[in-house]
């Protein structure tokens, strides 16, 4: 059984490269820890099959919403990461979330169809 984190990043912010990778390491770092408290051993399993991550986009917050939604009521871990600010977008901006880490067709039924980035 596999384990994996998806990460949903908003295309319509255009973010630089490196910005976009923060935030993603954000959500990869904030999903697992919150996974941490639901499900240790879920972790531990997904870092001994090498720590799989899936960026996916989404159009915009509204649709990150509408694939976070459903996990959180999964009782998923959930981390949705809003920006500080300090360079390029305002504060407050919610740029992507972190699902996971958890058995993979959990996540593929929630977020399967979202293109990868």
């Amino acid at each position: 059984m596999g384990y994996k984190l998806v990460i949903l990043m908003r295309k319509d912010l255009k973010l630089p490269a490196g910005k976009a990778c923060a935030q993603a390491a954000h959500a990869a770092v904030e999903a697992t820890l919150s996974s941490l408290k639901r499900n240790e051993e879920a972790v531990k399993k997904w870092r001994q099959q090498g720590q799989k991550k899936v960026v996916l986009k989404v159009a915009d917050e509204k649709e990150l919403y509408r694939y976070v939604q459903p996990a959180k009521d999964q009782g998923l871990a959930v981390a949705v990461i809003t920006d500080a600010g300090r360079t390029v977008i305002e504060p407050g901006t919610v740029t992507c979330a972190g699902i996971g880490p958890v058995i993979e067709e959990e996540l593929d039924r929630i977020t399967g169809s979202l293109p990868m980035m």
